[in-house]
């Protein structure tokens, strides 16, 4: 763990399109720097999982939102430390649901869960408990600017849709899924297009965020200058 010589701890926000790496560096930065990492992805894939199971998916495949309104405090999320695979688990009502929650059918269906504002407020404001103490790093569409506008450090990530659904398609051709390119990328500009337009905290970059274009950046490339941005961020604190 490589943690930087600092005495305040600070909330880094790190929103993103889909498959633009977010989580992969949030997570990789949280463990170098010795701070929580919290996949707010993650939470609205296990409140999407949970109305596919639950039946809440008209054949349309529309969600029945009035059913999920009123399922929301029957349901729990937790994470799970990391294990042997090096992975924070995702725990829907106590159980594992870290495979499941990246599968196709999630995929095609979190977006217009995510665009819910019941669900979005209730996820913010698990989302704000897990912050109350700082020393956290959390990715996903609105961290920095709906549920930590006051967030020290913001990185904006973006990768043209052409890159990310080649990268999500490698990822789950690896996991044994057969899915085509078409597929992930119709899948991507879609996500792309619900997650910017939707009324309730809609993805943009907040005006005080650092925008990072990772199309042609290497995961190692990446650490180094979000480390840079971090360290930088942490030593001009603490001169104040």
């Amino acid at each position: 763990m490589e943690q930087s010589a600092h005495t305040n701890k600070i909330i880094v926000a790190i929103d993103g399109y889909s498959s633009s790496g977010k989580s992969t560096m949030a997570r990789a930065l949280a463990a170098r720097i010795g701070y929580v990492y919290v996949d707010s992805g993650a939470m609205y894939r296990a409140v999407t999982l949970y109305a596919i199971r639950n039946v809440m998916v008209n054949p349309d495949h529309t969600i029945n939102k009035e059913r999920l309104i009123a399922a929301l405090p029957e349901i729990r999320i937790s994470f799970e430390a990391p294990g042997e695979d090096g992975v924070q688990h995702t725990l829907l009502n106590g159980e594992d649901v870290e495979n499941e929650i990246h599968d196709m059918e999630v995929s095609n269906l979190v977006s217009p869960v995510a665009a819910i504002p019941e669900v979005r407020s209730r996820l913010t404001a698990m989302q704000q408990s897990f912050g109350k103490d700082k020393g956290i790093v959390m990715d996903g569409r609105d961290i920095g600017t709906t549920v930590f506008p006051n967030a020290e450090l913001k990185i904006f990530v973006c990768a043209s849709a052409e890159e990310r659904a080649r990268r999500r398609l490698k990822e789950m051709t690896e996991k044994g899924e057969k899915v085509s390119f078409d597929e992930v990328y119709k899948n991507v500009v879609e996500r792309d297009h619900i997650d910017t337009t939707r009324a309730v905290s809609p993805l943009k970059k907040a005006s005080d965020a650092i925008e990072l274009d990772n199309g042609n950046m290497t995961r190692d490339e990446q650490m180094e200058w979000l480390l840079d941005k971090f360290n930088s961020k942490v030593a001009s604190l603490n001169k104040k």
